[in-house]
């Protein structure tokens, strides 16, 4: 490793290319491991980038994979009678990295309570909504109402707030006419 560095062939532009001591392997359905002979692990994910490979498709024209006596895979190229234990299929390699349950949000800027609440169901949940009479909060809270909850709305103003709880039964009573007694909106001074 010293000569390589020395003779600076350690550098190289190829994020890929392996450090000194690695090797590239597959498993017999087409994993690629990566083998450290240094010292003697082995591991899934490459040493440099951290991903994880595959190989892509089937093995070239002619050639056939095989396994030895010890049970190691081997591939023949019968066009050109030779065996490897290396698989033609690695200059063709994939990433692989395996879908992880991503963090981040699905919705924009111009994405709906209705459409972020939709399929849930808030029945005997309590819900505070601080400003509820306008904009945001009024969106806010007609969606938590309309999914089921108790919505509590939070307004400086009561007679705007009284506005908001009609408009919010007038849009309930067009899709559920008349509400149930459990989801009627109540006002308090």
């Amino acid at each position: 490793m010293a000569a390589l560095r020395y003779a600076g062939l350690d550098d190289t532009d190829s994020e890929d290319e392996l450090p000194p001591g690695w090797e590239e392997r597959t498993t017999k359905d087409g994993w690629v491991y990566y083998a450290n002979h240094t010292e003697e692990k082995t591991q899934w994910e490459h040493p440099k980038t951290g991903k994880r490979k595959r190989v892509a498709g089937d093995l070239p024209y002619g050639w056939e994979q095989e396994t030895d006596e010890n049970g190691q895979v081997f591939f023949v190229d019968h066009i050109n009678k030779r065996t490897t234990y290396v698989d033609p299929r690695l200059a063709f390699t994939v990433d692989d990295n395996p879908t992880k349950p991503t963090t981040q949000q699905r919705y924009d800027g111009s994405t709906t309570a209705m459409e972020i609440l939709q399929g849930r169901d808030f029945t005997g949940k309590v819900v505070v909504v601080t400003g509820a009479n306008s904009g945001i909060g009024f969106e806010t809270a007609k969606s938590f109402a309309l999914h089921g909850a108790h919505v509590i709305l939070a307004c400086r103003n009561m007679a705007r707030a009284s506005e908001a709880v009609s408009r919010i039964l007038e849009e309930w009573n067009t899709k559920y006419h008349p509400p149930p007694e459990k989801y009627r909106i109540k006002m308090f001074d």
